[in-house]
């Protein structure tokens, strides 16, 4: 292997994995052949520093296409889950969901959309992907059975590409209060439940604040205690006869 002085020098960008085995090589060679040792030394800790960059580089480029692809992260999803694992249940980590609870967000997040999925589909996959004798699933099962849905729930796309749809459809979402009973405001309505326009018997049942009396506005509860009402006399006296 002959070192050929006339070479151009080859900057930063130009140092490649071969420049370093080709160095290494001519460290090792008899002189006059052999290049010297600070020259291999500097040409490998550049050619290292340029092979990190790229690689720096190259990583930074796959990141910015996935985003670009759609790649979602599963910290997100796993937050939604967790949301949503926890509703109507006090008591719940969030760690595990039960089927009502994956019901509501398959419904919730218009994974159910009465065609491609339906709620039937929903209950057989959740069945499917818990354990024999368990009710719950964990995040895991769950993304198990959202990867059974994607393809149903988005046809004629990859699996790549509806199970990322439909991640898409979680992130971000919360349980809604669907169904939650709330005051109406019509007129006719708020005359109906404001006990200050209420007249007769209904108007004893509540007091001036608009509370109820309970059972004493229902009925009548004798005075027992002995006083009447307007006596004039003393509660001594005796009736002669």
């Amino acid at each position: 292997m002959k070192h050929e002085a006339s070479e151009p020098k080859r900057t930063l960008e130009g140092v490649s994995t071969y420049d370093v085995i080709e160095c290494a090589c001519l460290c090792l060679l008899p002189p006059p052949i052999s290049a010297p040792l600070s020259t291999c030394i500097s040409v490998c800790l550049i050619s290292l520093k340029n092979l990190g960059v790229a690689g720096r580089r190259a990583r930074g480029q796959r990141g910015r296409q996935s985003m670009a692809e759609g790649t979602v992260s599963m910290a997100e999803v796993e937050t939604s889950f967790q949301k949503f694992a926890v509703h109507g249940d006090t008591k719940a980590t969030g760690k595990e969901m039960n089927g009502k609870n994956f019901a509501k967000i398959c419904k919730d997040c218009h994974i159910i959309d009465g065609k491609n999925v339906t709620t039937t589909d929903v209950d057989i996959v959740f069945s499917k992907v818990k354990a024999k004798s368990a009710r719950v699933i964990t995040f895991e099962q769950f993304n198990q059975a959202l990867i059974e849905l994607a393809p149903k729930r988005f046809k004629g796309k990859s699996k790549e590409e509806a199970v990322q749809q439909l991640y898409g459809l979680i992130i971000g979402k919360e349980p809604a209060n669907a169904g939650v009973t709330k005051v109406a405001k019509a007129a006719a309505v708020e005359r109906l439940t404001d006990s200050a326009k209420y007249t007769g018997s209904h108007k004893e049942r509540f007091d001036d604040s608009g509370k109820g009396k309970g059972k004493a506005g229902r009925e009548d509860i004798p005075d027992t205690s002995g006083y009447v009402t307007a006596y004039k006399g003393t509660k001594d006296r005796t009736l002669a006869f």
